[in-house]
């Protein structure tokens, strides 16, 4: 088992270091990456579509890569927006890595480009350990999942710089308690911002988009989650104390 940890801690160092050099190398052409985080089905698609729809009509220079276990289906959708979109297969991996990131984006990543959002894998698990080059990250869940998400998935929301909530307009209908799952996201990151979304309705589309930028012009995120600068006993690092800490 000591043997496993140390290895798991060493796959996790090594994506760290590619992750720094991945973010220097884009910060110098004046992009930043966005990291958006959710489990399936959470409507982080349709929220993204909108978002990359709103910049190409503010001239924004933006691109989505967007990663599935199978199918095209989600760049087919994103590329509606009329931003540069590319899909990557992960082909059973359940995340994505700085090293794989870097590949797909090696002569394909548009000039200029501002903002990069990744819309990773569906899965709330693996991905969480995993550092993008991201300037900003950001974590999804759909009212239709329940209260519960942060609590359940520490790493994903502890780690966020912005937490946005989905399907706000079905709220009512699902009987969900924003006030408890405020509180909850508190519990595992204080003083991170909470956003309410509904790409059906128009409500908050733009609110990614701002944060982004803002991020990208300030050169680091304004929120900075208390478990990506302190050790963790709990959420899941593949069976590592690793802690991903972003070094803005």
């Amino acid at each position: 088992m000591c043997r496993v940890t140390e290895l798991q801690q060493a796959v996790l160092a090594k994506n760290d270091r590619s992750a720094d050099d991945l973010r220097a190398r884009l910060t110098a052409r004046g992009t930043s990456v966005v990291n958006l985080l959710s489990s399936p089905g959470s409507g982080k698609t349709a929220l993204l579509e909108a978002e990359l729809k709103l910049a190409c009509e503010r001239g924004v220079p933006v691109a989505a890569l967007t990663a599935d276990l199978a199918t095209e289906n989600d760049a087919t959708r994103l590329a509606r927006s009329g931003a540069p979109v590319k899909q990557v297969l992960t082909d059973g991996l359940c995340h994505l890595e700085a090293d794989m990131l870097e590949g797909h984006l090696d002569g394909w990543l548009p000039d200029p480009t501002r903002l990069l959002f990744v819309e990773n894998v569906g899965n709330l698990v693996c991905p969480a350990s995993y550092d993008l080059g991201e300037m900003l990250r950001v974590a999804l869940a759909s009212v239709t999942e329940g209260e519960d998400k942060p609590l359940k998935y520490p790493s994903a929301f502890g780690l966020a710089h912005l937490v946005v909530v989905t399907k706000a307009d079905l709220a009512e209908a699902v009987e969900f308690d924003g006030e408890t799952f405020l509180a909850n996201v508190r519990q595992v990151n204080p003083g991170v911002e909470v956003v309410f979304t509904s790409a059906r309705r128009g409500q908050g589309v733009g609110e990614i988009l701002d944060r982004a930028l803002a991020a990208h012009e300030a050169g680091g995120p304004a929120h900075h989650p208390v478990m990506a600068t302190a050790p963790q006993t709990h959420g899941h690092h593949h069976g590592s104390p690793h802690v991903h800490a972003h070094s803005h």
